[in-house]
């Protein structure tokens, strides 16, 4: 089998500075062994042995386009699979669903309407487990309404594995029984398929989220951006997740991963108090200082 060279670190900045401008990822040097794992597997099996030829590939018009496509999808983690974070998944409970419910008892609850966000969606794990969760919850106690999930990714072939509904048994060890045996269908020996009604709730869409202020992106009750920011440097993390505060509803939840965005703080949010998650509700407008 032919080798792909060493690369020199004049090649490895070159490389961590396109990585960055265009899709806003951050490569560290300790992850240089990771960018070549990933770059000489892929030039491997096109038959290209030199860095320099690969990166003309890459910026030959529409042919170049695919094949970068091809590399992102290589450079980024799509490891995930349902109520991976069951706490966050709680805190969504407690702090967003809980309030759909009537205060007095026996009352008639209103019709429902949410909008959610799965940020980084990869194959659609995260974004099923939102609607699920919603789904169950509202069946649960009796309400009527309507949920929706906008699921977003850099990566095309991330979206269209989860737009197809079909996950690993590995995938779904984390559901309790009941919610397998409600939400999903054997698919083959080692496949099931999410039931229609989950399907259709969620819409997957392509998202650079270092793009936002490009987007066309509505108001959402809640937003899930959970272990996506660490590919990105501090100023822009902050810089994302301000964006991600423009499109919260008043009274809304931003979910962040642990250790994403440390020490940082807007002045229309306030913290959530929770022991595992990371989470901010947006003042509503009865609360915020003339």
């Amino acid at each position: 089998m032919q080798q792909v060279p060493p690369m020199d670190d004049a090649q490895f900045q070159h490389w961590q500075q396109m990585l960055e401008s265009r899709i806003g990822i951050t490569l560290p040097a300790e992850r240089k062994s990771f960018l070549l794992t990933s770059l000489s597997g892929r030039m491997r099996e096109i038959g290209c042995t030199r860095y320099q030829d690969y990166l003309e590939l890459l910026n030959n018009g529409r042919h170049g386009a695919v094949e970068w496509e091809i590399l992102v999808d290589r450079l980024t983690v799509h490891e995930t699979r349902f109520y991976r974070d069951r706490q966050a998944l709680q805190l969504l409970e407690d702090h967003c669903l809980a309030r759909l419910l009537p205060e007095e008892e026996g009352a008639e609850p209103a019709p429902v309407r949410l909008d959610l966000w799965s940020a980084g969606c990869a194959t659609g794990e995260e974004a099923f487990s939102l609607a699920i969760a919603v789904d169950h919850f509202m069946r649960r106690h009796g309400l009527k309404g309507y949920c929706s999930v906008m699921a977003t990714d850099i990566s095309r072939a991330s979206l269209a594995h989860a737009r197809e509904g079909v996950y690993h048994r590995n995938r779904l060890k984390n559901l309790p029984l009941e919610i397998l045996r409600e939400y999903f269908t054997p698919w083959d020996l080692d496949h099931y398929r999410l039931i229609k009604r989950i399907r259709e709730r969620v819409c997957f869409t392509r998202l650079n989220l270092i793009n936002l202020d490009a987007a066309r992106i509505g108001m959402m009750d809640v937003i899930f951006c959970q272990n996506v920011l660490i590919y990105f440097r501090r100023e822009r993390r902050e810089e994302i997740v301000n964006r991600f505060v423009e499109h919260l509803r008043p009274g809304g939840l931003l979910i962040l991963g642990a250790g994403e965005v440390v020490h940082w703080r807007h002045p229309d949010l306030v913290p959530v108090a929770s022991d595992e998650v990371i989470a901010f509700r947006r003042e509503t407008e009865d609360n915020l200082a003339p």
